[in-house]
């Protein structure tokens, strides 16, 4: 399957679509933030953290967005590092449509962002579904963190994948 997935800036008429992702159970156990009960809350959020972020996009499928990816560059000397984040509509996952949005990011995010010559992820032991697609996506396993971070109450293992430029350094 190769299904039709663009990635661009969100906008504050996205929130409807969000929402449908944002206010799902199911995705949300995955992510830092809580599910989201209103609308309003939400709106806060686009306005006050997702239109401010240095690099996120809406993940579309056939134009509708219906998820999120981000890269988080660091600073100082971690500056040659990025964080990727992404969330997805729980009725679009296993169709490729997350692994494509990754490798479209990773074709761009290089030159993106000056001296950036890491992008990692950090996923949920538990969260195997994620990643696949980071593995699919050319991603390394570099290796698990014990006891890394509390997560909803609980103390969470968590896998580091990498993706290293193929560009040499500048």
């Amino acid at each position: 399957m190769n299904p039709e997935v663009t990635l661009r800036p969100f906008d504050l008429a996205d929130l409807d679509d969000f929402y449908v992702w944002a206010s799902d159970d199911q995705v949300s156990a995955w992510c830092r933030w809580d599910t989201y009960t209103s609308k309003e809350d939400l709106l806060n959020y686009m306005k006050n953290d997702v239109l401010l972020h240095p690099w996120m996009r809406a993940i579309c499928y056939h134009s509708r967005p219906v998820g999120a990816i981000s890269v988080t560059p660091y600073t100082g000397a971690d500056r040659c590092r990025g964080e990727l984040g992404y969330v997805l509509a729980s009725q679009y996952w296993g169709k490729g449509i997350a692994t494509k949005a990754v490798k479209s990011v990773l074709g761009t995010v290089f030159r993106d962002f000056e001296g950036l010559e890491r992008v990692e992820a950090l996923v949920d032991v538990e969260n195997v579904g994620s990643q696949k697609v980071l593995e699919k996506s050319g991603f390394s396993k570099d290796g698990v963190l014990r006891r890394f971070w509390i997560h909803k109450g609980k103390v969470k293992d968590m896998v580091l994948y990498s993706f290293i430029s193929t560009d040499p350094l500048v």
